[in-house]
């Protein structure tokens, strides 16, 4: 049976973007090769006629991510009050519940730099989310610090079990940044 032109070019697409949720919301090293595949319906040999490696995988899938996370926060940067959005998007029960389709640093980053293998994808992620913070404030220690902030209070939040201990780490936090916002206003 031939396949359509197209075909290998949307099943390496199909993989990338299977791969970016489960890595975003399983991690990487607790995502196998042959369930993914085996979860879009293809042998696990088939993997290799699309990447040379999970490494390679891995990259393509945080790009994956990090283009969806930027979809997500230009909508958040489009608001009036673009911080407070974005604050509040960030830190919401909903991100907290669906991490294959939020911010891949709260995931992938730790355990990236635990593997001893950081990319150059997260650079991109950390550094365009500080250039729109700093947009925001014009301080960029206090954009660094912000980050900081929600990625470890998202992080530190999905770690708990105790669901109102969750959502008061993200309300904590999400005050804190308010007020810290407050206080770099001019007087």
């Amino acid at each position: 049976m031939r396949y359509p032109e197209d075909h290998k070019a949307e099943t390496h697409k199909r993989i990338v973007t299977e791969a970016s949720r489960r890595f975003r919301s399983d991690g990487i090293d607790a995502t196998g090769l042959q369930p993914l595949m085996k979860a879009l319906g293809l042998t696990h040999g088939g993997f290799y006629a699309h990447f040379k490696s999970k490494d390679a995988l891995v990259e393509e899938a945080l790009q994956a991510a990090a283009n969806d996370a930027n979809a997500h926060w230009a909508k958040a940067f489009a608001k009036e009050r673009p911080l407070q959005a974005f604050f509040e998007r960030y830190l919401s029960p909903q991100h907290r519940a669906q991490p294959e389709q939020g911010c891949p640093l709260p995931t992938m980053s730790a355990e990236l730099g635990q593997r001893g293998n950081a990319s150059p994808i997260t650079d991109e992620v950390v550094t365009g989310l500080l250039a729109l913070i700093e947009k925001e404030i014009g301080d960029p220690q206090e954009s660094l610090a912000m980050l900081a902030t929600l990625v470890g209070a998202l992080s530190l939040s999905r770690s708990v079990a105790n669901e109102e201990l969750s959502n008061q780490i993200l309300d904590s936090a999400h005050q804190s940044l308010l007020r810290k916002l407050e206080s770099l206003k001019p007087r």
